[in-house]
């Protein structure tokens, strides 16, 4: 699902969808979409794709660059077993976190933006004068509970590479 940049407060929160617009994952035993790319980044990462092949991102929470996301080929970043792939996007790109970031930020929808700016040199927009952004938002109490009822996201340990 796309997301309009328009719908975020500030880099540090997204606002919550509109009182009666249907989510995408509406089915009430499935499991809350958890990242989500405006319409900037879906097609940042097409053009990104069209150069590098699949696409892959992972989130550490390490330092410098540590909490932007980063773009990698994919099979090219090696991600530990303990991490957790929080989305496949429609696209087919996995979207990995590493577990101390999850404990964090498993409340939360996640969405993946673009803003002018150089990000890490290890990511692969950094080039392209810009960078990817999370933005974020508390999940409702719907999308909550369906997470809490849902099978956790699967780990590195539990994916084949």
């Amino acid at each position: 699902m796309t997301t309009p940049t328009g719908d975020f407060e500030s880099e540090g929160g997204a606002l919550p969808p509109p009182a009666g617009t249907p989510a995408a994952d509406t089915a009430a035993d499935a499991p809350p979409e958890r990242v989500r790319l405006t319409d900037e980044g879906a097609r940042l990462v097409a053009r990104l794709a069209e150069t590098h092949g699949p696409l892959m991102f992972h989130q550490s929470g390490g330092c410098c660059d540590g909490s932007s996301p980063m773009c990698y080929p994919r099979g090219e970043f090696r991600v530990g077993a303990s991490d957790v792939l929080l989305e496949t996007l429609p696209d087919g790109t996995p979207f990995w976190m590493s577990a101390d970031q999850y404990a964090y930020w498993k409340h939360t929808v996640l969405t993946v933006d673009v803003v002018a700016g150089r990000g890490s040199g290890f990511s692969l927009e950094a080039p392209e004068g810009v960078r990817f952004l999370l933005r974020s938002r508390v999940m409702t109490e719907e999308e909550s509970a369906r997470a809490e009822a849902a099978p956790p996201p699967p780990t590195g340990a539990e994916v084949a590479p």
